[in-house]
């Protein structure tokens, strides 16, 4: 009896994924975990494994396709892997025979309408010759930039005047000739939008600022890099000190790591950071699980692993899921400031910031430091300003005067 591959759970608030492309096909024999497909989510890549060595027989769902979770998009049917070449023999071994290209998925034909096309009339790179969301995508530009592709059909009729030819000025270009190109939004960034609007919508979302002094976490750094780096073969940098600070203000004002869940609040009593990591899709953001129980060289290591495997697409849904506090850095772009919007279902997110060296006020004398601006955005649902600007400035103290929290001050 043929085996079913199933999209598995990708994470809280993940329904569904987009599907990649297909690494086997009908017909091809499999060895069991062998990798089949991808999936891409809102949050995190994952691949889909051969659940027993045997044959590929059915493929339920085309590469680009949206698929939900629990959904079977395949079929095996057990039986040993063979890795050695077929012995001859006059008997003719059952072939898997060719299946005609199915239909096109719903998103795929909602795909075409938008760009005004045919699916019976695009060519399918699919599983059995399916059309699949990439190939709408690629028949949408080749009709946006065909040469002709947007012209009027011309007048042949005696007599008719000739149009009179574009004025062209030095310097511009006439109306309708600039350079275009339009690329259809990727399933993947629509819902990335979906889930920052929906936050929007159904959080009262507020933004306090504060700047950090930087002078002290600088001073700190200097003085033990060179030992940290021996001994634990990483860096000490920023965000382990600001993860740090941000737990000891969520210990001191337990709303901002709290969830509101229908008519109650719910309160954690862990800490789970979420780190803001940049990978090729776009900024994830894995999670950092009971992060008061880590060193700080526990933390760093764990950030630069994290970062390594946003890079190389290896970060799993389990990597992604749980957090109960953000930390986003925006600095390592340039970023003087910013508002950021909250990772449901948590109630605040902090944004670090570029460090600039600016004039500042210290002791009625006027002194150049390394200032970072730092924003907390929270659900005024559950903070009110008084918890949100207390948590922010608790923040601040702590990196300003990072022994404090070593000696837990």
């Amino acid at each position: 009896m043929p085996a079913d591959v199933r999209v598995p759970s990708m994470g809280e608030s993940v329904t569904s994924a987009i599907l990649g492309r297909w690494l086997k096909a009908p017909g091809d024999r499999v060895a069991q975990d062998e990798v089949l497909v991808a999936l891409d989510s809102d949050k995190a890549t994952l691949e889909l494994h051969s659940p027993a060595n045997g044959v590929l027989v059915e493929v339920l769902a085309a590469e680009g396709e949206e698929v939900q979770v629990g959904q079977v998009v395949a079929r095996v049917e057990p039986g040993e892997k063979r890795d050695e070449a077929p012995s001859v023999s006059t008997a003719q071994e059952p072939a898997v025979a060719p299946v005609a290209p199915g239909p096109t998925s719903p998103s795929v034909r909602r795909a075409a309408q938008e760009s005004g096309l045919n699916p019976a009339e695009i060519a399918g790179s699919g599983p059995n010759g399916r059309v699949t969301r990439a190939d709408v995508e690629g028949a949408a530009r080749v009709a946006v930039t065909a040469p002709g592709a947007a012209a009027a059909p011309s007048v042949a009729s005696a007599g008719a005047p000739a149009p009179a030819a574009p004025v062209r000025t030095f310097g511009f270009v006439p109306e309708g000739e600039e350079p275009e190109e339009v690329v259809p939004m990727t399933t993947i960034r629509r819902r990335i939008g979906a889930r920052l609007l929906e936050a929007q919508r159904t959080a009262a979302i507020l933004t306090t600022f504060n700047e950090i002094d930087m002078s002290g976490a600088m001073a700190l750094r200097e003085r033990y890099q060179e030992r940290f780096v021996k001994k634990y073969g990483v860096k000490l940098g920023f965000m382990s000190i600001f993860a740090k600070a941000a737990i000891e203000a969520l210990k001191a004002f337990p709303s901002a790591n709290a969830e509101i869940r229908g008519e109650s609040v719910v309160y954690k009593h862990y800490y789970h950071i979420g780190v803001a990591v940049s990978g090729p899709r776009g900024l994830v953001v894995p999670v950092l699980r009971h992060a008061d129980r880590l060193s700080f060289s526990e933390t760093e290591k764990a950030i630069a692993e994290f970062g390594q495997r946003a890079r190389d697409g290896q970060l799993g849904p389990d990597d992604l899921r749980g957090g109960t506090f953000t930390i986003s850095n925006g600095g390592v772009f340039g970023s003087l400031m910013s508002t950021p919007i909250l990772n449901p279902p948590q109630v605040a997110i902090l944004g670090m910031h570029s460090i600039q060296k600016r004039a500042v006020v210290v002791d009625d004398q006027i002194v150049i430091r390394p200032m970072m601006y730092v924003a907390l955005s929270y659900d005024h649902r559950l903070l009110d300003g008084r918890e949100a600007v207390g948590t922010l400035v608790r923040i601040k103290e702590c990196v300003e005067n990072p022994e404090r929290i070593l000696l837990e001050l």
